[in-house]
């Protein structure tokens, strides 16, 4: 769909909040030269992120000429935004501030049998009422929470469409959640989570074209095209884990055979271990994590059984990734979630060797492949990052003039509790982004 000068007004008050976040404070004249906007155009954002109660004025700096420059910072106190990772076999919910800071996080495990809704449901909520008692936030302070889902969601309708581990259908998520949390509420997958968390704060800051390879349970490929998330035409850009590898190969979870995932992802990788070393003391049957975990530890160690698994996963995982180099000519892939950045840079070795043999020379020199350099978990942190999206998005619709429905919307149900930007008065600091 062709951008309308909405979108671009959005994606530049993206750009320089981004780029506040990361530097804060920053003159306006810094936030031109980093964003490539004009300066007048920067000059009104702010104005308009001023208004909005995430940026504040905290005095000026000393220029080589002319008149002192004003700097301005983001305000981390003047609200607060969650970010909810759900996974196949756990919750993690964290909460930040507005600089994207974390406060507090919260953990719980799903078992097998615990996965109805309902039951999901709750997880859910216990794990964001902990995160704000853990935090010491106002509930009244909460600008929103953002739920990351496995599986294909509709985030316009709130809903979990397919949720193939699970058995899920069309399930209204989020007006389930609404009966249990007071806050503005927004659905996506843990694909463009990640993306966006890297987006804004990690290895594709700054990158027009970039490819995030969430690596976990389940396997996908969040796509970044001219500096934005692609989503695709379904919200379902990126289910790459269940393309061909092998044809015939092994059973994926998803009915068919063969698939990235069965090969790549936390199952698959068991699946090799099962192969080479079936009896020894690596493998934890009926536990993901604490064989991954104990993979990533041998590893250290130089482990022979270790070594080859990691090899051959990475060989699988090279061999898809070099058809993402040829298909997509990226700047930058990178290797997210828990599976990667327990396996660290042993996997990642071997993936680059692995895909040098058989991506297509010219676009792989271009292409840089690295771990992600977000230091919590990035799903949680693009999760909260959909929140204050739809902050900021609420609070222009409020200055533009009458609210109006869009993506990303709460439920109704949540209108009236943290819809709007805190106006009390906070101290003028500024504070520390989440850093590459």
């Amino acid at each position: 769909m062709p951008r309308t000068s909405r979108d671009i007004r959005t994606a530049n008050r993206h750009a320089v909040l981004r780029q506040i976040i990361a530097h804060s404070p920053a003159s306006r004249q810094e936030l031109a030269a980093a964003t490539g906007l004009s300066l007048a155009t920067v000059a009104t954002l702010v104005g308009e992120l001023v208004e909005f109660g995430l940026l504040t004025d905290v005095g000026f700096e000393e220029s080589a000429g002319g008149r002192p420059r004003g700097l301005v910072a983001v305000d981390p106190a003047r609200g607060a935004l969650i970010g909810v990772d759900v996974a196949e076999t756990y919750v993690h919910a964290e909460i930040f501030d507005l600089s994207l800071t974390v406060l507090a996080r919260a953990d719980t495990g799903l078992r097998p049998g615990e996965t109805e809704p309902e039951r999901v449901v709750a997880h859910i909520a216990e794990a964001v009422d902990s995160v704000v008692e853990r935090s010491g936030v106002d509930p009244a302070r909460v600008l929103g929470a953002g739920i990351s889902m496995p599986g294909q969601v509709d985030r316009e309708a709130g809903s979990s469409v397919y949720a193939v581990n699970w058995g899920w259908h069309d399930v209204p998520l989020l007006s389930l959640l609404a009966e249990r949390l007071p806050y503005p509420l927004y659905l996506d997958n843990p694909l463009h989570a990640s993306t966006v968390a890297e987006l804004w704060f990690g290895a594709a800051r700054g990158r027009s074209d970039a490819v995030v390879v969430n690596l976990g349970t389940g396997v996908g490929a969040g796509i970044a095209v001219g500096g934005s998330l692609h989503r695709g035409v379904t919200n379902t850009a990126g289910e790459w884990g269940h393309t061909t590898l092998v044809l015939d190969g092994r059973l994926c979870h998803c009915g068919n055979r063969g698939c990235i995932e069965a090969y790549v992802g936390a199952p698959g990788i068991m699946g090799h271990l099962r192969e080479l070393a079936p009896s020894g003391p690596l493998l934890h049957p009926d536990d993901q994590t604490a064989t991954i975990g104990a993979l990533g530890a041998a590893l250290a160690d130089g482990d022979r059984v270790a070594v080859q698994v990691v090899r051959e996963t990475a060989r699988c995982l090279g061999a898809a990734l070099a058809d993402l180099v040829g298909l997509l000519n990226p700047e930058v892939i990178v290797l997210s979630s828990w599976v990667a950045a327990a396996l660290g840079e042993p996997l990642l070795d071997e993936v680059r060797t692995a895909v040098s043999r058989r991506a297509p020379a010219r676009p792989l020199a271009a292409t840089e492949i690295v771990l992600s350099p977000i230091p919590t978990d990035p799903v949680s942190l693009g999760a909260a990052t959909f929140a204050l999206e739809g902050a900021l998005a609420s609070a222009g619709r409020k200055t533009a003039g009458p609210k109006t429905a869009g993506r990303g919307t709460a439920v109704p149900k949540t209108a009236g509790r943290g819809t709007a930007l805190p106006k009390t008065a906070v101290p003028k600091t500024a504070g520390t982004a989440v850093r590459r």
